[in-house]
């Protein structure tokens, strides 16, 4: 069985239902991945919809160029690039953003890609294979204080210092040993250098997530893109985002509430509630994978959604 054929679309119900608020519309899927989430909106739309999906994976990229539909468009870059890319297709305004954040089951599943500490396979952990530095080229230039930062903000891992050090020591070994190149050697240096262990976790699951979450600058990412949605999503346009571990969710709830509130004023001020601008967002809901779905994906129980609405022009 193909990896295509065991990934399971995390939340597709809720986010398609969340999402989908006029059928002639105009939507983006910022994470085609492997289509679930796009294959759901286009199944919802109407003849005048469109779909503009983005993904840095080039597998997702040619999985999303068999889909023959004249609604749909594949764009190959981050979903950074929202408002460029909508400038240069003269699309003003947007009914709504899906965001479906982290690495997908496929790229998980396939040791080649450097994601898992599971399987053995060469340290790339690019979602875009193509471009960039992989972690092996930053494990080799990186200082102690680098390594240290990168695993203790992105990992939220407390042996970081620990860590840092044996990368470190480990990297002066390469003379003899050759250089770091893959993730098993990784994953066995740093359960080494961690002192305890937390029960049904792997020792290596924090520093990987903070590797590969620096690597992709997954969390600028992430940031920019909120900007550019909220910007582009119509009155009564939706955003719809689905994050899987707390760095993430952070910066999308915050994200939310900041711009859900109405603005602070000085009381001594003689301006009345009715002269003061709308919040532009309202947070609409916050929603976890069911009983059912956490019983046939595991991997949906990290899962949060939350979703907000354009009101205010």
């Amino acid at each position: 069985m193909g990896n295509e054929l065991r990934h399971q679309t995390v939340l597709l119900e809720e986010a398609v239902n969340a999402l989908v608020t006029r059928v002639d519309g105009v939507y983006v899927d910022g994470t085609f991945g492997r289509g679930g989430h796009s294959q759901a909106v286009l199944a919802k739309l109407g003849e005048q919809g469109r779909l503009i999906a983005f993904d840095k994976d080039p597998q997702a990229i040619a999985t999303a160029q068999a889909i023959g539909d004249t609604r749909f468009e594949i764009v190959h870059q981050s979903f950074a690039a929202l408002s460029s890319a909508m400038a240069e297709r003269g699309i003003a305004k947007l009914s709504g953003v899906l965001l479906d954040l982290g690495v997908s089951s496929p790229q998980l599943d396939d040791p080649q890609r450097g994601f898992s500490f599971r399987s053995d396979g060469p340290l790339d952990m690019r979602m875009d294979p193509t471009r960039g530095e992989s972690a092996a080229d930053w494990l080799a230039r990186a200082t102690q204080q680098e390594l240290t930062e990168v695993i203790r903000d992105y990992g939220e891992e407390r042996f970081a210092v620990q860590i840092a050090k044996a990368l470190v020591a480990r990297r002066a070994e390469s003379g003899r040993l050759g250089p770091l190149v893959s993730t098993g050697e990784l994953a066995e240096i740093v359960a080494h250098a961690v002192k305890t262990r937390e029960k049904g976790k792997d020792p290596a699951t924090r520093t990987f997530q903070a590797i590969r979450i620096y690597i992709n600058q997954e969390l600028a990412e992430l940031q920019v893109v909120l900007e550019a949605a909220l910007s582009l999503l119509e009155q009564g346009g939706r955003l719809v985002v689905i994050s899987f571990h707390s760095l993430e969710d952070r910066i999308v709830k915050r994200f939310m509430q900041a711009h859900a509130k109405a603005p602070a004023v000085d009381r001594r001020l003689p301006i009345r509630a009715v002269d003061l601008p709308s919040p532009p967002l309202k947070v609409i809901s916050r929603i976890f994978a069911g009983t059912a779905e956490l019983d046939a994906n595991p991997r949906a129980r990290s899962a949060v959604m939350r979703v907000a609405e354009r009101i205010a022009p």
